[in-house]
Order: structure tokens, then sequence, then C-alpha cells
């Protein structure tokens, strides 16, 4: 007769199997990036992908991937793979940022699939080179205000500034200011290249795939093979393995922006964000490429700091 001491044992031991099989496919699938990379003898070209609208969850994600690309000596070069018309304006200067030191170290590339506009093309600009294709998007230097659709509601504050409100002068002001900023980084990234003046910059022109490379917005027409291949070359590596990456997590990418249709010409909600209080809605600062709903033109004027609708 069987001892059933070594039937518990023989199922015990089938389910620890299954668990540490289990463990170890979770671990596969949640262990970072860059430690499987460091593990590898072999050189890394490393297309990171940028393709949904910018938020701050996504911007986070993405910043994160480049400081570990940056820290990973088996990372020869990086080429961004950009299809995105922007988004939040903060969430874009911080990958901007992030992008530029990744560049001072190691070659960036970037290739535009659909659009490389407003925010998308402020993290394009620090690549070494942009790669376009006949029917990319490039460009919409600006920046756009959402503004709150009613007044906050009645309450006590312990200064006239604690309900987080900005006077209409304090609202173009910072516009005027954070516009300044994303055409000084594109004069500052591509002046050389450009054949277009400052103005024409700042006027949030858009210009497709030929033009983009005409007017200095992007270097060659050419898709991601492309920017891998010279990427690599810049980086001076004949054998490496290329390495696919997505940083944004959708399950954290609630979404500052919802399009109707997929084309440039949908029609952008803003996201209303609660604080305590979910009637409550803040400024939002956009650096997006399309239409918001109900939008009007107040600020118009940047010589002067700005003008308003009749």
């Amino acid at each position: 007769m069987d001892n059933p001491i070594d039937g518990y044992v023989a199922t015990a031991l089938q389910s620890y199997t299954v668990l540490a099989i289990v463990a170890l496919l979770i671990g596969a699938a949640v262990a970072p990036y860059a430690v499987a990379v460091a593990e590898s003898n072999e050189n890394h070209v490393v297309v990171v992908s940028i393709d949904e609208p910018i938020t701050a969850g996504s911007a986070q994600q993405t910043v994160q991937e480049v400081r570990a690309l940056r820290n990973n000596d088996s990372v020869e070069a990086v080429v961004l793979d950009i299809n995105t018309p922007g988004g939040s304006a903060a969430a874009s200067e911080s990958m901007y940022m992030a992008i530029k030191r990744l560049s001072d170290e190691k070659p960036v590339y970037a290739s535009v699939g659909g659009a490389a506009a407003s925010g998308g093309y402020y993290a394009a600009i620090p690549s070494d080179r942009i790669f376009v294709t006949p029917g990319s998007l490039v460009g919409s230097v600006g920046v756009r205000g959402a503004v709150p659709s009613s007044g906050l509601p009645s309450g006590v504050t312990t200064g006239p500034d604690k309900a987080g409100q900005m006077t209409q002068d304090e609202y173009y002001a910072a516009i005027e200011s954070m516009r300044r900023s994303f055409v000084g980084s594109v004069m500052e990234e591509r002046g050389e290249k450009l054949s277009v003046s400052r103005e024409t910059v700042a006027e949030a022109t858009v210009f497709v795939g030929g033009r983009a490379v005409n007017a200095g917005y992007a270097d060659e027409l050419g898709n991601t093979e492309d920017a891998i291949a010279a990427a690599a070359d810049d980086a001076g590596v004949s054998n490496y393995q290329v390495s696919y990456r997505d940083p944004a997590d959708p399950a954290q990418s609630l979404s500052l922006l919802a399009s109707s249709e997929s084309d440039a010409n949908s029609t952008v909600t803003v996201e209303q964000s609660a604080v305590e209080d979910s009637s409550v809605e803040r400024v939002r600062f956009l650096m997006l490429y399309g239409t918001l709903e109900n939008e009007r033109t107040p600020y118009n004027d940047t010589a002067n700091g700005g003008g308003h609708d009749e």
C-alpha cells in the first residue's frame, strides 16, 4: 500500500514546481530591462517608442528608461521611435531634458512615423539626427492653455493665491515664458540647420515630410531601420543587437487627452483633474498639436505678450 505521506510530498513538489515556473515567468516580465542588457556581452542599439499622448505618467516612464540606458555601458546608441501629437507641457519638458542628457553621452537618433508635433517635437530635438517619412508631421512649436470653465467653489483660504487661480496677466505671462523656452530650445538644438526664421518657428508652423527636411526641422527622409543603422554607425559598432522598448505603462496612462479620431484633425478633450473636490478644474498648459474642445484663440500676439479675443 502506498504511503500517503509520499503522495503529499509528491503533490507538494509539483505545486512548488508550478509556482517556481510562474515566479520565473513573472520575474522575466517585470525585471528591469537595464539589468537584462547589462548581463549581455553584446552591443545594443535600443529603440524606445514614444507613441502616445505625453502625460505625466508616460513621461515619467520614458525618463526612467532613458536614465537606465544612459547608465548602461552595453547600450551603444538609442533610437527614439516617435509618433505623438505631444501633450502636457511640463511632461514634455521633462522628457526633453532627460533625452538631452542622454544625447550628451551617447548617439541618439529619432525616427518620426506619423507625427512629432509640439511636445513630441520637443522630445525629438536633442537627437543627433531626425529621420522622417514623406507623410510625417513635424513642428507645431508652441504652448496652449486649458482654462477652467468656471470659478472655484466658495471656501476659506490662507491667502489670495492659495485657491490656485491665476490672474489673466499671470496666465498669459506663464504661456509666454513657456513659449520662449520651447522656441529657444529649438533654436539652440537646430539653429544651424534651420532655413526658417525664429519668427516662423514661433508661429507653430507644421511641416510635412520633405518640407520638414528643407526647413531644417528634420535631417533626412528614412524610416526606423535607417535611423538604427545610422545610430550604430555613429557609435562605431558593426555587430550589435537591436532591442525594442515601449516604456509607457498602459495601466498608468490615464490619458490627459482623448482624441475622437487618430488623424491630425481630431478634436482633443482635456481631462479635468480633481483636487479633493471633483468639481475643481486645474489650469493645464499643453504642448499639443490638434484642436481643443471649445477652444478660442485669446493668445495671438506673441510679440506684445498676448492678445485677447473680442
